[in-house]
């Protein structure tokens, strides 16, 4: 059965109109593409974005926290052989999802998942691994704004002193000051909280941003505006600069950039992937940047894979196990799943990679 799952994503695909003009859409490169190990269980309404959870004290167990976005949408867990093993209760479409760890709540270490609720115009959050609610019912952010409707999420841990801060982008909002950036914290009665920091982050006005990623070792955020390119900023509020450091990823792209991810080589060379949604590829270029300038980035390569206009993705460079010794690779789908590839599937597209 599992030998024909392509042929079965492929029907899904066809029955699966959420995205836009199928005349938009490019086909399947099923000569070329790059295929999952696994595909999970389906959830019930609409896959979004992943995060992945790492259990430090077993690799084996690790997780991937991933969203359905409906009204009466959810969290949805599952375990490294893509199967189901938990669900929040109903959220008023979950958007995106990312998770940090070591947040301390009543004085305890706590591992959470935060994700934006959009018809809510809250974060809510979530302990790990049992996803439960530590949030009182969700926090409201974007509050005095007229356009609110809160999407993309990444959780930003800075080394120096552990702070956790989360970077929230929105449906749509001004030219500038487009996205906020909270400390996460906990209260007195066992809560988490957040407190704005900082507004930052131009918008081109095309589409939306959704997708947003950081990179806590160099210190750097990143965020998808939707038909236009792929913007760069410093990730700690302290700096005090706000000036955009670099704009890449404006050409070749079929449509929307979606998913950011970032794959750590080195503590300082690696990959940025970027979701090419309506082409079905993923579009990758140096995390280091080139050579005397690490603000600029080339295209490294275009990656073909099976996830059928990809929102969301996450990886990870952790050993985690015989299937994914490298690591690995999660994306969203088309067909309600999420795709996991081994990263030495991937990694080997790569020009220069080994």
């Amino acid at each position: 059965m599992m030998r024909y799952w392509w042929l079965l994503l492929l029907l899904m695909a066809c029955k699966n109109t959420r995205k836009g003009a199928a005349e938009n859409r490019a086909p399947l490169d099923t000569v070329n593409m790059v295929r999952p190990v696994i595909v999970t269980e389906a959830v019930q309404f609409d896959t979004d974005d992943p995060a992945i959870w790492i259990n430090k004290q077993d690799v084996s167990k690790s997780l991937i926290v991933g969203t359905d976005k409906a009204t009466a949408g959810a969290l949805y867990v599952f375990n490294l052989a893509g199967k189901i093993v938990n669900r929040s209760g109903n959220l008023k479409r979950p958007n995106n999802v990312d998770v940090a760890y070591g947040l301390l709540l009543n004085g305890k270490p706590t591992d959470i998942a935060v994700t934006t609720e959009k018809e809510t115009n809250k974060l809510r959050v979530f302990s790990l691994p049992d996803l439960k609610p530590v949030d009182n019912g969700g926090i409201d952010i974007f509050e005095g704004e007229t356009e609110r409707g809160p999407m993309g999420i990444a959780l930003y841990t800075r080394p120096a002193d552990s702070a956790i801060y989360a970077i929230v982008s929105r449906k749509s909002g001004p030219p500038d000051n487009y996205l906020w950036q909270y400390r996460l914290n906990g209260d007195d009665s066992g809560y988490v909280k957040a407190t704005m920091v900082r507004k930052f982050g131009t918008y081109s006005g095309l589409k939306e941003i959704e997708s947003i990623a950081v990179d806590n070792r160099l210190g750097y955020i990143y965020y998808s505006d939707e038909m236009f390119g792929v913007h760069k900023y410093f990730a700690d509020p302290d700096n005090k600069d706000n000036r955009e450091l670099a704009l890449f990823a404006r050409t070749g792209f079929k449509s929307d950039h979606e998913g950011i991810s970032i794959y750590q080589s080195t503590d300082t060379t690696g990959y940025i992937l970027v979701s090419n949604q309506q082409a079905n590829t993923f579009m990758v270029y140096p995390r280091e940047g080139a050579p005397g300038n690490p603000h600029q980035y080339p295209l490294l390569a275009s990656i073909p894979v099976a996830a059928i206009e990809s929102d969301g993705s996450e990886v990870t460079n952790i050993n985690l196990g015989p299937l994914f010794p490298k690591g690995l690779f999660v994306a969203m789908s088309n067909g309600r799943v999420f795709q996991y590839y081994d990263w030495r599937d991937i990694g080997k597209r790569i020009t220069g990679s080994k």
